[in-house]
């Protein structure tokens, strides 16, 4: 990644962990006062070969946005404000349209029946939020029997309401497939089963307590020793080299997206949040732009991609593991790309 040559991680006197915030209350920056969370520009020209030809899959898969926290780092961006700002760029709409539509299915006669189990009351008893995303959220539940009895478990909650297109429900079934497919792994979360009622569909996971591990590099205060870093990296590579052998590629790596399962120094680390992963063949290009705009490879914005994707994102969070800041700075959003 070169050297390091970014701003240092600034830890702010107070951390608002899971408050929730839009893009109008982030700080502005003045003439006598630099903003508190500068935003890093990334974009480079795409190391394939330019004789790639544009992706021959066909899937349209929308994005989630993601959570926006008051913490040091910018927040991730949507995939869905990179297509508006790349088309915006290449004059395929009009400067004042704030995004591309990501479907124009109407909500009546959308089948929203996933045959998962209807017994989510009986089996556990539902308890405070703890995170929350643009299609859902996440609390702690506690099992009433079967095998789970007595024991925290972790729900995400997907609101039926929220699926308002096909493509939407795809995504559904998708990720509860993938976690399905993949749980076994010691780094990647546990999956138990999905329940859903008329309102939700309902994921039911491990409980990782030990935080994420960008709450470890902030309490590091924003840096690791190499040494440090080696098992954190040998974690995350272990577990990503084994998605993409199932033929998974994640798509949306980043320090918020990996959970300790304690507060241990050398607690395991976990892999969370399949919602924009996808299946792809070792000669398939994915086109479709999703993830976090500070860890998007080129080659996503540039519509050509495999599991190579996962690969720079891996790269940018040991850049932050080692150097305590993003490799690549912009004061506006539209100045990453």
């Amino acid at each position: 990644m070169g050297l390091c040559h970014a701003k240092p991680i600034e830890i702010p006197e107070t951390q608002f962990e899971g408050e929730l915030i839009s893009e109008e209350d982030h700080p502005k920056s003045s003439n006598n006062q630099r903003p508190k969370t500068p935003e890093f520009p990334f974009y480079s020209p795409s190391p394939l070969p330019s004789a790639f030809k544009n992706s021959p899959a066909n899937s349209s898969v929308t994005s989630t946005p993601l959570r926006f926290f008051k913490r040091p780092f910018p927040p991730p961006s949507p995939a869905k404000h990179i297509r508006a700002l790349l088309a915006r760029r290449h004059g395929s709409i009009k400067p004042n349209e704030a995004s591309i539509p990501e479907g124009s299915e109407c909500d009546i006669g959308l089948d929203k029946n996933f045959g998962f189990s209807k017994m989510f009351d009986s089996h556990y008893e539902l308890g405070d939020e703890v995170g929350r995303g643009h299609f859902g959220y996440t609390c702690y539940a506690k099992g009433k029997k079967g095998s789970l009895k007595g024991q925290d478990v972790a729900v995400k909650v997907i609101p039926k309401a929220q699926m308002t297109t096909a493509i939407a429900i795809e995504d559904v079934r998708r990720e509860v497939k993938i976690l399905r497919a993949l749980t076994g792994h010691k780094n990647l979360v546990q999956f138990y089963e999905a329940y859903e009622d008329a309102d939700n569909v309902y994921v039911v996971m491990e409980l990782c307590k030990g935080g994420e591990l960008l709450d470890r590099i902030l309490a590091r205060g924003g840096k690791y020793t190499e040494e440090d870093a080696k098992p954190i990296m040998v974690q995350i590579l272990n577990v990503v080299a084994y998605c993409h052998l199932q033929g998974v590629v994640h798509r949306d790596l980043k320090p918020e997206n990996f959970l300790f399962t304690s507060r241990e120094e050398n607690s395991p680390l976990k892999a969370i949040d399949f919602g924009l992963s996808d299946y792809v063949k070792p000669d398939e290009r994915l086109n479709d732009i999703v993830g976090s705009a500070y860890y998007v490879a080129p080659e996503v914005l540039h519509r050509s991609y495999g599991t190579e994707a996962d690969m720079w994102s891996i790269g940018v969070i040991a850049y932050i593991l080692l150097c305590g800041s993003r490799p690549f700075w912009a004061r506006t959003e539209s100045g990453i790309f």
